[in-house]
């Protein structure tokens, strides 16, 4: 276990904290959750960079990143299609769980076969776009709730504005999800396809 490991492991719990504090109505909820998914987006990238620099790149740091992503993601993108301000198509939601159940399947055979399938830049864009998608929303319902209650004004304009900007972004990481989704399919086609018993040396 090294720095950048407990970083990259920290989006799991850090994920249930978030989502617990969607579901509160409390002055500054909302603000609290919107700057831990903040420090979870940012914990995305320091990670990696800090593994670089101390030359602390592994098999598990990449494996556990992409898998710590898709289940901070995921849990939250779930919780979203719950929530009444929020409420993210759950068509989409259900679209991108699929391409990562599929993603993860390719890694799991990959793995049986002593190979290690780290996330490729088309992944890295598509999550990319998800956080800051998220981010909007998040800022939404911040500037909604905690932002309207504290200044004791109507910003319900700002709040929509700020929400249909981060229903697009949604849309766009989507459709970005599943065409990366393709292309990991197409990369390890040959992976996928090759029945030759996984190597017990």
């Amino acid at each position: 276990m090294n720095l950048p490991n407990a970083i990259t492991l920290s989006r799991i719990p850090l994920m249930f904290v978030i989502v617990g504090l969607m579901y509160q109505h409390w002055p500054g909820a909302a603000t609290l959750a919107f700057t831990l998914f903040l420090a979870g987006a940012v914990g995305d990238w320091l990670d990696g960079y800090l593994a670089r620099k101390r030359k602390q790149v592994s098999t598990f740091g990449k494996f556990m990143d992409a898998l710590s992503d898709k289940i901070f993601v995921l849990g939250i993108m779930i919780a979203m299609v719950d929530l009444d301000d929020i409420n993210i198509p759950v068509g989409f939601a259900i679209l991108t769980l699929c391409r990562e159940f599929l993603v993860s399947g390719i890694r799991m055979v990959a793995a049986a076969k002593g190979v290690v399938v780290a996330a490729d830049r088309g992944g890295k864009t598509k999550t990319l776009t998800q956080l800051i998608a998220i981010g909007l929303l998040f800022g939404a319902r911040m500037v909604g709730r905690d932002f309207s209650y504290w200044l004791r004004k109507d910003l319900s304009p700002i709040t929509e504005y700020i929400h249909k900007i981060g229903l697009i972004g949604f849309i766009i990481g989507t459709y970005l999800a599943v065409w990366s989704g393709w292309r990991y399919i197409e990369r390890h086609r040959a992976l996928l396809l090759d029945d030759t018993p996984p190597s017990s040396s």
